[in-house]
């Protein structure tokens, strides 16, 4: 059975706790290093908060984790497949964006493939993250509208357009359109 984005979402305070733990930081020193308040920290550990999307980066930032290797199961398969009903969901509170994780978890790949659905109207901010100067990304609009907001250029980009980018700089997602977009992200973990 398709694991739904509230499962996952009860199990992602349990998951940020447990990395927490894992990286030996203690709420204050996480707070710090995020820039995210103890008080917002222990809120979503509890399952009584649950973060943006851009709230969870900074999150993941300071932990030293991508997206992607967040929401990867512990111990994963290392099988070379995942079935559509076995990949993780996640949706943002705020946005409603749905990302669902495509890549095989636990293969030895830099690489980490996301699917995201993204409402109208729509927008998510990254901030600077000189932790990932290293990675890249591609983003592959597969149906609808996106405007990617990168520091100094916006990029319109609509079904079959793909767009490179480093990803430490500043960004913005952005639908500006009254129907959803679709678009993969292809991210580089590592030059």
């Amino acid at each position: 059975m398709e694991q739904t984005d509230q499962q996952f979402e009860g199990a992602l305070g349990d998951r940020l706790k447990a990395l927490r733990a894992r990286q030996a930081f203690t709420l204050d020193q996480l707070a710090t290093a995020s820039g995210v308040s103890r008080a917002m920290i222990s809120r979503i550990e509890r399952g009584e908060a649950s973060p943006t999307a851009a709230l969870l980066a900074r999150l993941c930032e300071a932990l030293g984790l991508s997206l992607s290797e967040f929401f990867a199961p512990d111990n994963p398969s290392r099988a070379p497949l995942v079935r559509r009903k076995d990949q993780r969901l996640w949706r943002d509170p705020v946005t409603g964006y749905l990302r669902r994780s495509i890549s095989p978890p636990g293969m030895p790949s830099r690489v980490d493939i996301v699917e995201v659905d993204f409402p109208p109207g729509a927008r998510v901010s990254f901030p600077p993250r000189e932790e990932s100067r290293s990675m890249t990304q591609h983003i592959w609009v597969f149906a609808g509208v996106l405007e990617m907001i990168l520091p100094g250029e916006t990029y319109r980009l609509e079904a079959g357009d793909c767009l490179f980018m480093d990803i430490g700089d500043a960004f913005q997602f952005h639908n500006p359109t009254d129907k959803p977009v679709r678009y993969a992200v292809i991210l580089d973990r590592g030059r």
